[in-house]
């Protein structure tokens, strides 16, 4: 039997239990950094399957390793699993982590054959931040070849681009008074705020191609007879690359300065979370997925057809800047529903849903099977760890 024949073997026995995991993990969510049961359900699935689990990698508690084998070529699955709050799996990690898990058990298969390490990677924070950011500064991803995960989607593309992202969070502080009695002698937090977001309102106008910018506000007052002392707000910002991302930082800032400026207020500008990189794809291994997937009766745009960029981010974007890194999107029935709606977090636990568990397990274990065979990919992988090292 053939090394991806044993892997298809491998996704059927194990198709009830990673289609449990999927739909328990949609059950029960959690949210960034807060991901304990799921994290450790994922464990658990691959413990049972072997693997030697490392539970809080890098140092997070929510993080985790699971690794099977001892061959050269280290080939990485990341498993995403955080939720986003009041929405569930709005963005379908359940499926991504049950996929993730389904290829690393098809893997352990062939690893002795192919000379391969399968290390999945539990990844939390995703939706906020940056869970794959911390791993990396901590040298989890140090040994592994190429980093893989499927991603679910109304669209199915092999190479998708995001976006770069970064997220600002300002803080206007001023005095409170009373609104009626006394307003001169209060200094209003919350019109600090009003100003700061007429002028990025002002400045969309006159954007970047791709730049983005969208906030909501945190707080602003605790009653209307109050003069506000305390505002707040977060914003997100996007843009196609870091740099461009920096630029657009610049002009943000300078709108929120406007705000304390025009009032009277202090304010203090942070980010939230690590500044997520644009995500490009290896062109390799997208081929190499789109061809294993299309044999599983899906047609996914292929890097040949161009690379769309999705304004979503991701810090999957930050591993593709230090290793090769396949990022496809798979594709479930979701009617007109997009990712973060609640119609679409309904759809990721669904029969297409489950569909995409097992399509995308074995499209990614097919993918790892290509490169460890192919030898000038193999060589080409393993000198880019030789390199980083």
């Amino acid at each position: 039997m053939s090394p991806r024949d044993r892997c298809r073997v491998s996704v059927e026995r194990n198709a009830a239990e990673l289609i449990t995991l999927s739909r328990s993990l949609h059950a029960e969510p959690e949210t960034a950094f807060q991901e304990f049961r799921s994290a450790e359900k994922v464990a658990r699935v691959l413990e049972d399957g072997g693997f030697r689990v490392e539970r809080g990698a890098g140092g997070l508690p929510t993080a985790f390793t699971a690794t099977y084998g001892s061959g050269r070529l280290v080939a990485g699955l990341c498993a995403e699993y955080d939720a986003l709050p009041g929405m569930g799996h709005a963005c379908g990690h359940n499926i991504i982590a049950a996929a993730s898990a389904g290829a690393a058990l098809a893997l352990r298969e062939v690893a002795d054959e192919l000379d391969l390490t399968v290390k999945l990677l539990g990844t939390p924070a995703e939706e906020s931040g940056g869970g794959k950011i911390a791993l990396l500064e901590q040298g989890v991803f140090d040994d592994v070849a190429m980093a893989m995960m499927v991603h679910p989607s109304p669209d199915e593309v092999g190479a998708p681009a995001s976006l770069a992202i970064m997220d600002l969070r300002v803080r206007f502080s001023g005095r409170a008074s009373h609104a009626a009695l006394a307003p001169h002698l209060g200094v209003n937090a919350a019109d600090a705020l009003t100003i700061a977001q007429v002028a990025v309102g002002l400045l969309r106008q006159h954007l970047e191609p791709g730049q983005l910018v969208h906030g909501i506000v945190t707080d602003a007052g605790a009653a209307p007879n109050i003069v506000p002392a305390e505002a707040g707000a977060l914003f997100e910002l996007r843009a196609p690359d870091v740099a461009a991302l920096h630029r657009l930082e610049t002009r943000v800032r300078a709108c929120l300065a406007a705000g304390a400026m025009g009032t009277g207020c202090t304010h203090e500008v942070d980010h939230v979370s690590p500044i997520y990189a644009e995500l490009t794809c290896d062109g390799w291994l997208a081929d190499a997925y789109c061809t294993a997937v299309a044999e599983l009766g899906r047609r996914p745009l292929r890097p040949a057809e161009g690379r769309p960029r999705i304004a979503a981010g991701t810090d999957m974007g930050n591993v593709s800047r230090v290793l090769p890194v396949v990022h496809p999107t798979i594709a479930i029935d979701c009617g007109d529903a997009v990712n973060h709606q609640p119609e679409f977090a309904a759809a990721c636990a669904t029969p297409s849903a489950d569909r995409a568990v097992l399509d995308g397990a074995l499209a990614l274990a097919w993918t790892a099977v290509a490169a460890a065979a192919d030898e000038e990919e193999r060589a080409r992988l393993l000198d880019g760890v030789a390199r980083r090292a």
